[in-house]
């Protein structure tokens, strides 16, 4: 598993397509497996899982991408964190996918 975290100024809906683009302009085997939307009051709340195949572990990774704006003056708060990546029964050993497909939003973010 790998974490990214970051806040960003602007609209919550433009960043989450930024984020789509970025993230299936990257890859080939990459999907948007589904999204999500939640507000109340002033604060809203994207959510965008992603899959995508890694060829470097020849499994799948997913990416789990929240994004929340407090208020409409607050930044959005963005955090990223990817699963998946690894071969074994009991521990995790390659996770060079995950950190690959989490490494290629955070260099274009």
């Amino acid at each position: 598993m790998a974490k990214f975290e970051i806040e960003k100024n602007g609209d919550i809906d433009q960043l989450a397509g930024r984020i789509q683009d970025i993230v299936l302009g990257g890859s080939t085997s990459a999907s948007l497996e589904d999204s999500s939307y939640f507000g109340e009051g002033g604060a809203q709340c994207r959510v965008l899982v992603f899959e995508r195949y890694s060829f470097l572990g020849g499994n799948r990774v997913s990416m789990n991408v929240t994004l929340f704006k407090g208020s409409p003056d607050s930044p959005v708060k963005i955090s990223a964190i990817t699963s998946g990546g690894s071969q074994a029964m009991f521990w995790k050993i390659n996770t060079f996918g995950e950190q690959s497909f989490l490494d290629q939003l955070a260099e274009n973010l």
